[in-house]
C-alpha cells in the first residue's frame, strides 16, 4: 500500500510536500526521543550515584563496627554487573596477571603443573614439552624441597606456584628430590614466557583423514592451523576434520582468519550489532584461501563457544564443512577490555555476532541452561529459520546445531570421581616414581597387571565410590524421614539398599572398560607429553569414529 501510494504521487506537488513534512517530523520526533532517552540515563546514572556515595559515607561514619571497604565495594560491583550478562566483569590490578594468562594463554615461569598437599613438599606432576622444566631435567613425581631458600612444606599451593611463576629470564633455585634416585640437588631454572598451544595436535588418522585439534582462539593460531594444514595435505591428506570440542573460544580474528583459509576471499563470516546505529559491523576475509575444495568436518560439542561457534556457523551457512556432534554452547556476544583507574579492567559485552545467514547463537536467555552452563532446550516456537548459501534450513536459538547429532560418551559417577577426585592423578605420580618409562604410546597398553596394581592403589584412597543410583537412594531415604515415612518402610528400604550397595573394588573391577582409558591418557602424558596423550584419546573416541 505504502509503494502504491508513492506511485501515485509523484506528479502531485502538494502531496509530496506533505510526504517530505511528514518524514522531517518523524525525523526531529525521533531525534528529540533518542536525546531524552540519553538525558533520562544520565540523570539515572547520577541519581543511583549519589545515592551509592552518601550510603557509603553514612556506613563509614555511623556503622557499628570497622568497615570493610574493599570487601563490600567489589561485592557490589560484581553483584551490578551480575544483573547483565555472564561475561561482563570486573578485573582489579592484583587479576591482571591472571586475567591475561586467561586471555592470552601464556605465563612467565617454568612450565609444569605441580601438585601440592598440606604439610607436604610440591610434586612434579606434569612438565611440558620444551619447557624449562623438562629442559632442566625435572620429571613427574621429583619433589621440591625449596624455592629461593623456602621450604615449601609451609607455603599453600598457591603461594607455591606464585614464587615459581616471574618475569621470563629471571632465575629460580629449587632444592630437588629426584623420584628415582633419592639424591638432593639444587637446580637454577631460568624462566621463560610459557604459552600454551591452541593447535594440541595434528596428524593423520589413517592414509587420506587428516585431523586437527584446535583447543584455544588465542593471537597467531590461524597462522599455526594454516601450516598443520599443509603439512597434513603434503602427508596425503585428502579430507580434514577440525576438532572443536571443548574449545571455548577467544579472539574473533583468529576465527576469521581460520574460516579465510577455506572459503573465497570477501567472504561474510561473521557481523556484529550494538545498541547504536553505527555499530553494525561485517567482518569479511581479507586473504587468499589455501583450499576451497577439501572436504571438512567440524567436531562441536556443548564445550564449544564464542570462536568455536564463529567457525563452525560460518563454515555451516556456506555449505563449506558438515558439522557434527552436538549442539554448541550458545555464546553470540563479542567483549571488548576498556581500562579503568587504579590499573584495573572491565570485560564489557559491547555487541552480538550473527553468522552469514543471520543466526544469533547467543541462547535465548541465561536461566534455562544445562549443568555445564550450555543453552537448554529450546522450543521451536521460539527458533527462528534461516537458509545456509545452497538453500537448505538452519534454526537460531542457541548455539550451533550440527548437520549430524552424535551423542558423546556417558561416563559412570565413579570415573568422574576418580578423575576429578585426583585418584587417577595420584596413581600416576606413583607409577612414574616405580617405573622408568613406558612403552611409545602406538604400543602402551595398560595391563589386567597393572590394573590390578591400580585397585591395590585405589583402595587406600579417600573418594565418593557410590554409584548414581546410591546416590538418589540416600537423597530419597532423607526426604522419607523427613515426612516421616521411613520407619514404616524400613523392610523396603533395608532391601533396595542391600541391593544398591556396592564395595569399593567391586565398583572398580565392573567398570574397568571406563577406567583404563583415562589411566592410559594421563600415564601417556606424563612420559610423553600432550601430543602423544592425544592419540590415546583419539584410541577411544566413538563419537569421532561415527563421525568418520
Amino acid at each position: 500500500m505504502w509503494h502504491h501510494m508513492c506511485v501515485d504521487t509523484y506528479d502531485n506537488p502538494n502531496m509530496k510536500r506533505n510526504i517530505i513534512s511528514i518524514f522531517m517530523a518523524c525525523a526531529m520526533f525521533f531525534a528529540a526521543f533518542h536525546a531524552s532517552y540519553a538525558q533520562s540515563q544520565s540523570f539515572k546514572l547520577g541519581h543511583w550515584a549519589e545515592i551509592q556515595n552518601s550510603i557509603l559515607k553514612e556506613l563509614n561514619r555511623s556503622y557499628v563496627d570497622s568497615l570493610p571497604l574493599d570487601r563490600i565495594m567489589r561485592a557490589g560491583v560484581d553483584a551490578m554487573l551480575e544483573e547483565l550478562d555472564p561475561y561482563t566483569i570486573y578485573v582489579p590490578e592484583e587479576e591482571n596477571e591472571d586475567f591475561q594468562m586467561f586471555l592470552s594463554k601464556t605465563y612467565g615461569g617454568i612450565g609444569a603443573i605441580i601438585h601440592k598437599k598440606k604439610d607436604e613438599n610440591v610434586i612434579i606432576n606434569e612438565p611440558y614439552a620444551g619447557s624449562p622444566a623438562q629442559k632442566y631435567g625435572l620429571q613427574c613425581g621429583d619433589e621440591i624441597i625449596e624455592i629461593d631458600g623456602v621450604p615449601t612444606k609451609g607455603l599453600e599451593t598457591k603461594e607455591s606456584s606464585d614464587r615459581m611463576k616471574g618475569k621470563p629470564g629471571t632465575t629460580v633455585t629449587f632444592k630437588i628430590k629426584k623420584v628415582r634416585t633419592g639424591d638432593t640437588l639444587d637446580i637454577q631454572v631460568v624462566r621463560e614466557r610459557i604459552h600454551f598451544p591452541d593447535i594440541e595436535y595434528a596428524g593423520m588418522l589413517d592414509d587420506t583423514t587428516g585431523y586437527i585439534l584446535q583447543t584455544g582462539f588465542t593471537d597467531n593460531v590461524s597462522s599455526e592451523l594454516r601450516a598443520a594444514f599443509l603439512d597434513l595435505k603434503k602427508q596425503g591428506m585428502k579430507r580434514l576434520v577440525l576438532d572443536l570440542r571443548g574449545n571455548g573460544g577467544g579472539l574473533m580474528g583468529e576465527a576469521i582468519n581460520i574460516v579465510s583459509l577455506f572459503v573465497p576471499k570477501g567472504s561474510l563470516v561473521v557481523s556484529s550489532k550494538g545498541n547504536t546505529e553505527d555499530s553494525l559491523k561485517e567482518f569479511r576475509t581479507t586473504t587468499e584461501p589455501v583450499d576451497t575444495e577439501i572436504p571438512i568436518i567440524v567436531m562441536i560439542d556443548s564445550g564449544s563457544a564464542s570462536s568455536s561457534e564463529i567457525v563452525a556457523g560460518a563454515l555451516q551457512d556456506m555449505d563449506r564443512a558438515v558439522i557434527k556432534g552436538k549442539r554448541s554452547y550458545g555464546k553470540g556476544l563479542v567483549q571488548s577490555i576498556k581500562p579503568l583507574p587504579f590499573n584495573g579492567q572491565l570485560k564489557v559485552t559491547t555487541a552480538k555476532y550473527y553468522t552469514p545467514s543471520g543466526r544469533c547463537v547467543q541462547a535465548i536467555d541465561y536461566a534455562h541452561r544445562n549443568e555445564d552452563g550450555s543453552v537448554g532446550h529450546i522450543p521451536d516456537s521460539l527458533t527462528r529459520e534461516f537458509k545456509t548459501a545452497s538453500g537448505r534450513i538452519v534454526k537460531d536459538g542457541g548455539g550451533i546445531t550440527p548437520d549430524v547429532e552424535i551423542d558423546s560418551k556417558d561416563y559412570s559417577r565413579l570415573v568422574y570421581a576418580l578423575v576429578l577426585g585426583g585418584v587417577i592423578d595420584q596413581y600416576t605420580i606413583d607409577y612414574a616414581r616405580r617405573h622408568e618409562s613406558i612403552p611409545a604410546v602406538e604400543d602402551f597398553h595398560f595391563s589386567d597387571k597393572d590394573f590390578e596394581d591400580f585397585i591395590r592403589f585405589a583402595k587406600t584412597q579417600e573418594f565418593d565410590y557410590r554409584s548414581s543410583a546410591k546416590t538418589l537412594y540416600d537423597q530419597m531415604k532423607k526426604e522419607l524421614e523427613k515426612d516421616g515415612l521411613a520407619e514404616s518402610m524400613s523392610e523396603e528400604l533395608k532391601a533396595l539398599e542391600k541391593a544398591l550397595e556396592m564395595d569399593k573394588e567391586r565398583f572398580i573391577r565392573l567398570k574397568k572398560d571406563e577406567i583404563i582409558p583415562f589411566i592410559e591418557e594421563e600415564l601417556a602424558t606424563r612420559y610423553w607429553f600432550q601430543s602423544e596423550a592425544v592419540k590415546v584419546r583419539l584410541r577411544y573416541d566413538d563419537q569421532l569414529k561415527k563421525a568418520l
